[in-house]
Formats: structure tokens, sequence, C-alpha cells
């Protein structure tokens, strides 16, 4: 489906450009027209213009692919257009305009953003596309024609949209910078829809210290750029107001967080667990070994902190230091070695999470073997297993590659490998907390988390949601466990407000108390102003309505000005 117009905008600020004429200049002019009475056309056969369109009155249908950060970026996402005025709806078919969000980890979830794409052209939606894929290859073939909103662009959504459904092709892939120096991205205190509303995503960075010769990310997210650590508390605490119960904290690799602007993860996580209210937890996201191998002792002590989930997602990627140097990874095996157990020893019970690639180009039998020798070791409870996929125009995609059948075995051995352990048979009959905080995928089950992140099922009560309930474990499974709440136990309810309802726009209170803070130190007028300089309106058809008022204004009082004159 092609856009509208075929030139594409590279900011909305260029569709005014400095040759284009000034009001001044349009007045100018206009004492030299004749008024000429012209012929009504007897039917009207062409479709109103794009601009008679108004925005914010549509339905939108959003897919996000990818990691917890993209899924934070999607969540911003569909707040602030739901706060202007659109409505966010889950059915693809009826909706006028596809927000499609992309990873760009893999080849498999590439295509099927590709996929969606030519799904949505083919049914004559608007479409948008975000996220890693367009940020990295915005020149893609596929992408010609289409809006895209960079990754440190999302705050700018309802603009694009906006656009977009008026006919325009606009593309924002811009970096947010101040005073020159690269910043963590968009305000952190932007509305937005959780997908689940106890659970609040925190990207504390994004980009990464890394140039590891496999990865497509890096290209889209470029370097470290960390928040600072006040808007991350401040973030946390908006959280918990709004009855988030559970906090994770995500981006490229968490544990470089703040070494570009003179602080540090540990730094920021004591801040964190000050505003964390009791029976509420926090949850870190991916580290790689380097950024954490400095900060064990202190970081042996946060985990071990009653509100911060005893679990840390470390990738290894190989066992072997000569696959690794390959990769770029900037750590040797006897690193990894050194963070798992150091951690298992000063934090008892750990779950230690850890990434695997298959067949990365240059790996022998060997090599192959001493990774599995690594897992049958540690038995890692939880086992993220990639087949390597070449991504176009990464380092690791010219190298020699492993056939393609020698992939798929070792993959296969890899998984067998996992599958032939139990992590959780020794703990049945032991008596836990556990949070709960979501629906199992089959809807039998409540799904919570103990103090080691681990599932444990428990009966799908509705007033066990949010709660920190006490179980017994009576029966276990690969990946889960299942817990009888204990009869005489209380349930725990965090001291947070009421969670929001599914679908609730988040941040809305905050936005509306600063605007109304203003009007009470300054004056209407200035209060006024605030609110329609927001990228986001509560009540997207009231303001639409206003600017065509103001428009029509502006064209009397310019008539009347030169009747005068």
């Amino acid at each position: 489906m092609q856009a509208a117009c075929d030139s594409v905008l590279d900011d909305i600020e260029d569709m005014v450009s400095a040759q284009d004429p000034k009001p001044h200049d349009r007045q100018f002019a206009r004492k030299n027209i004749v008024p000429r009475a012209s012929k009504r056309r007897q039917q009207q056969t062409e479709d109103p213009q794009a601009d008679s369109v108004i925005p914010g009155t549509q339905k939108i249908w959003m897919r996000t692919w990818g990691c917890s950060h993209n899924n934070s970026d999607g969540e911003y996402m569909a707040g602030q257009l739901a706060a202007y005025g659109y409505k966010m709806t889950e059915n693809p078919s009826e909706a006028d305009l596809w927000l499609l969000n992309s990873c760009t980890v893999k080849n498999p979830a590439e295509d099927h953003f590709r996929n969606s794409i030519k799904k949505a052209q083919e049914q004559d939606k608007k479409v948008v596309v975000a996220g890693c894929v367009p940020q990295a290859q915005p020149r893609m073939e596929y992408l010609k024609g289409l809006s895209i909103i960079g990754v440190q662009q999302i705050d700018r959504v309802v603009e694009v949209v906006d656009e977009t459904i008026k006919g325009h092709s606009v593309r924002l892939l811009g970096q947010k910078k101040d005073n020159g120096k690269r910043l963590g991205g968009a305000r952190l205190d932007l509305p937005k829809i959780r997908k689940n509303p106890l659970i609040e995503i925190i990207s504390i960075n994004t980009g990464c210290l890394n140039a590891c010769t496999y990865c497509k990310t890096k290209h889209a997210r470029g370097d470290l750029a960390s928040y600072p650590a006040e808007e991350l508390v401040e973030r946390a605490r908006q959280s918990f107001l709004e009855g988030v119960c559970e906090i994770w904290l995500t981006s490229e690799d968490t544990g470089a967080y703040g070494r570009d602007i003179g602080t540090d993860l540990p730094t920021l996580l004591w801040k964190l667990v000050e505003v964390i209210p009791e029976g509420a937890m926090l949850r870190l996201g991916m580290t790689n070994p380097p950024y954490i191998l400095e900060h064990l002792e202190e970081m042996a002590k946060i985990l071990n902190h009653p509100r911060v989930y005893a679990f840390l997602h470390v990738p290894v990627q190989s066992a072997s230091d000569s696959v690794l140097m390959d990769m770029k990874r900037e750590y040797c095996v006897a690193d990894f070695r050194r963070v798992v157990e150091f951690l298992k020893e000063k934090v008892p019970g750990i779950t230690i999470a850890t990434d695997i690639i298959c067949g990365f180009p240059g790996e022998t039998d060997e090599d192959f073997w001493e990774t599995m020798k690594l897992v049958e070791e540690y038995k890692f409870p939880s086992l993220f297993i990639n087949q390597f996929y070449p991504r176009p125009g990464t380092p690791a995609a010219k190298m020699e590659q492993v056939p393609a059948q020698v992939k798929k075995q070792r993959t296969k051995e890899l998984s067998q490998l996992f599958h032939s352990y139990n992590p959780y048979d020794h703990k049945v009959g032991e008596r836990q907390h556990v949070l709960v905080t979501e629906e199992s995928f089959d809807a039998q089950y409540n799904v919570a988390h103990n103090k080691f992140y681990e599932q444990v099922l428990v009966p799908k009560k509705p007033e066990f949601k949010g709660k920190m309930i006490e179980v017994d474990i009576y029966e276990t499974g690969k990946h889960f466990m299942k817990g009888q709440p204990v009869g005489d136990a209380n349930v725990f309810t965090p001291s947070i407000a009421k969670p929001l309802e599914k679908g609730e726009v988040s941040g809305l209170i905050h936005e509306f108390s600063a605007v109304h803070q203003n009007g009470i130190n300054g004056n209407a007028a200035s209060s006024s102003a605030v609110l329609l300089q927001q990228s986001w309106r509560p009540d997207g058809v009231t303001l639409k309505v206003i600017s065509v008022g103001l428009a029509l204004l502006a064209v009397i009082v310019a008539y009347a000005m030169e009747k005068l004159g």
C-alpha cells in the first residue's frame, strides 16, 4: 500500500520549510488577488483531502516483538495514543492503523514483522513501524513509504500517527540529546498502558558498551546512555502509587548502567529498594559478565534483600574461549564461572538464567562439547537456547558459517540435555511466600513467583492477584511448581494503592496535577498553555474541534484586517 504522498519527511518540522511562504507573505499577496466566483460542482466524486481527516478518532492495533525493553516502549506508545483519544483495540481487523513494534535479534522475528506489514497493506490498513528493525535499517525496501518511529522518539508517537492517518509518511529516527550528550531516551513519566497492570517495566538505560559480532540490536540502540537515578526512582514511586506490585528493570545490559554518567548499578539499586513497599518485589534484568564482576559483593547484598528477587540473567553464549573471542564478548568462561560461583555461595538458592548460541561461525565439535559440559554441571533452571542466525550487516554474517544441519543438531542435543533434568523436584513439601501477578496461559491457574523468581502455580482466585501469599509446594514440573495456599496464613497486601484496570492509562493524575499546580501558581492562561503543549491529550476529538475553530477564527481575523486595511 503506497502512502498518500510519495515523499518521505525526515521530521514533522520538515513539513514547513524555510522556502514556504510565511503568514505575512500570504497576507501581502492576498491584496493583489481579485476574488472570482467559482461554479459549484454538480457532483462531488473525489475523496475528501487528507487534511479533512480528524486524527484521534481512529482505532489502532499494536503488536510488539522482542525483549522487555521493547515491551516497555510499546506500553508507552499505547498510553500516549489512548490518552490523546485514539482507541486501542485487540482486534487487528477492526483497526484503522497498525502500529508494529519490531525486534531485530533473530531472523524469524524480522520475518514475522515483514509479513505483518504485508498483511496490513493487503487489508488497506495504515501502517506505522517502530522498534529496532527500522531504526537499524530504515532504507530496507519493504519499509519504503512507511512512517517510522525511532527507538528514542516514542514520545512523539501521536504526531507520527496523526500524520500517517492524514496520508503523510513521516520518519523520526534522531537521538535524544542534552547539550550534545546522548540521553537514555524519551521521558520516563509519559503515560503508558501496562500489559499487566501489576508489573511496571523500567528501562534504566539504552544501548551497551559491547560490539558483539553477531548483534544487530547495537545498530539500533547504539552506545550506552543511562537515565539519571532520580528519574528512575521517581518512576518506580509513581508506579507503586498506581497499584504496581512488581518492577522489572530492563535494558540491553543492566550491569553497564551508569558508566556514562558517573555512577553504577548497585548505587541505583540501593536507592530503588528504599521506595519499594513491603510485599512488592524488584526483578533485575540481563547483565553481561564483564560489568558485574567488579560489583559482586554489593550485588550479593542487594539480591539478598527481602524485596529483591534472588534472580540474575547472565548470558554465557558459549563455554569456549575461542568462540567467545570471535563473538567479541569481552570475557572468558572463567569470568562467567566466577560470577556464578560467587553468587551461589553468597545468595543461597539464587536462580541464574543464561543464554547459549548454538552453531556460531567457527564453533567446533569440541567447542560445543564444552558448552554441553557447562550446562550439565550447573543445570541452569532457566536456559535460553538459540540457533545462530547471521544478521545482515554484522561481522558474524561474513564469517564462515557452520552448516545448517549441524546447527540444528547441536540445538536439538542441547535442548534434550536441558529437558533431561527437573530443577524443582527437591522443593516438594517446602512452604514458600509467593507474589501473585498474572494468569497462566491455559487460564487454569494464577501465576506467582517465590523469592528466587521460580514460577509457582496457585489456585485461580481473584483475591490473590497482586498479593503475597504463603503456599505449600505439592507438585513440580520442568518450568514450574504448584502451591496450595496455607489455610491459616494471612494474605499479605502490599502497602500500595489499588491497581489500574486493564487498559487504563497510567500517569494521567501526575500530569494533570502538574498542570493544575501551574494554574494555581501562575494564571489560567499559562495553565491552558501547558495543557495544549503536551504531546498527548485526554480527548483528541475535543482538541481537534478546538484546532479547527481556531483556524477558522484566524481566517476571519485575517479577512477583517484585509478589509480594514
